[in-house]
């Protein structure tokens, strides 16, 4: 293992730049171009014309479009998603209150999703052919044919509605609602910090079936990969040579097969921990989630595409991330993939 150069860190840097102003570049162009009235959406459709084009004049909309995407841009580098039309506050507030929602619900979805997909994924290609790799093989395909939101509906009616095992939608109950100081906007986090107990389970009947959920969708992925690396580790030379020596299945995986894998795997999690975050949308519209999904879906609805825009670009700058974080970690863990991004 060796240390990154600085000319290689900087060369990805630029590139998650690049590629974060070209996704801004886009984003703008579309939300410009679709057939939604934002003027319309705040004066009303009755507004008398001259209203209207006050409103629109205000709104910038009446430049060019390379004019109002620098103002746009200007704005951005201050901090300044513009206003929401939907709730009537700065789209930068609503994005504060709405992230950390969707962030929370993706991050446990995905340790969950790690925590039962890698090991069944090692256990399905260790046991091949057995009830085991079958299972999974099940497992992965049902995750990846089901819609989510038949899942979550499903889920509401027999964990909810008939078992009572888990809270209902929302992230909380009403009659906890505003007890926690947002602190890091996680409700799970707020509570321990502030000693909330009772908030803090509450909070979790709530988060944990839309969580598992998603995680399921993850795990179905993430499962069938596992297997498939481990798989063509488990037919190289220097694996059959151990086996050979007498190391039983949990020695060859933890101390062959695992290191080996790893790069894969992070690379993995990070696809899968970005694409929990797109896919948030669906499982935040069933269960009543307050996250950037459900936000951004009431925005477009309205056609208030500051909130939109601001919603696509936030996604997308943290997908765009994680796989840049998944990069430094796979150029760190094995150095030859630098000779092949030369």
């Amino acid at each position: 293992m060796k240390e990154l150069t600085a000319s290689e860190l900087a060369r990805r840097v630029l590139h998650l730049i690049v590629s974060l102003f070209i996704l801004l570049c886009v984003t703008f162009v579309i939300g410009r171009v679709l057939p939604s009235d934002p003027v319309g959406a705040i004066v009303g459709e009755l507004a008398d014309p001259a209203a209207y084009e006050a409103m629109r004049t205000r709104l910038g909309l009446d430049l060019p479009l390379y004019q109002q995407f620098f103002i746009y841009l200007k704005g951005l580098l201050h901090g300044d998603f513009g206003q929401a039309i939907l709730t009537g506050n700065s789209v930068a507030s609503d994005m504060l209150q709405a992230f950390p929602a969707t962030f929370e619900l993706a991050t446990l979805a995905v340790i969950i999703s790690a925590v039962v997909g890698v090991p069944l994924g090692l256990a399905a290609a260790l046991f091949r052919d057995s009830f085991i790799d079958k299972f999974a093989r099940v497992v992965a395909l049902v995750g990846h044919s089901i819609p989510v939101f038949w899942f979550g509906i499903v889920g509401l009616v027999i964990f909810y509605a008939t078992l009572n095992w888990v809270g209902g939608p929302g992230r909380i109950d009403v009659f906890y609602e505003g007890m926690v100081e947002p602190v890091t906007g996680m409700l799970l986090v707020d509570s321990l910090l502030v000693g909330e107990t009772e908030i803090f389970w509450n909070a979790l009947s709530h988060i944990i079936l839309p969580a598992a959920i998603l995680a399921y969708m993850a795990m179905a992925y993430i499962t069938r990969m596992t297997r498939s690396f481990t798989l063509e580790q488990l037919s190289q030379d220097y694996v059959i040579a151990a086996r050979a020596k007498g190391a039983g299945p949990a020695r060859t995986v933890a101390h062959h097969v695992l290191p080996n894998i790893a790069v894969q795997l992070i690379t993995v999690l990070a696809i899968s921990y970005g694409n929990l975050l797109e896919g948030a949308v669906v499982t935040e519209i069933v269960f009543s989630w307050p996250g950037i999904g459900q936000y951004m879906t009431n925005a477009l609805m309205i056609g208030d595409m500051n909130a939109v825009l601001a919603a696509t670009i936030i996604v997308g700058f943290v997908f765009m991330l994680l796989n840049f974080i998944a990069d430094i970690a796979y150029a760190v863990l094995d150095p030859r993939t630098r000779e092949v991004a030369r």
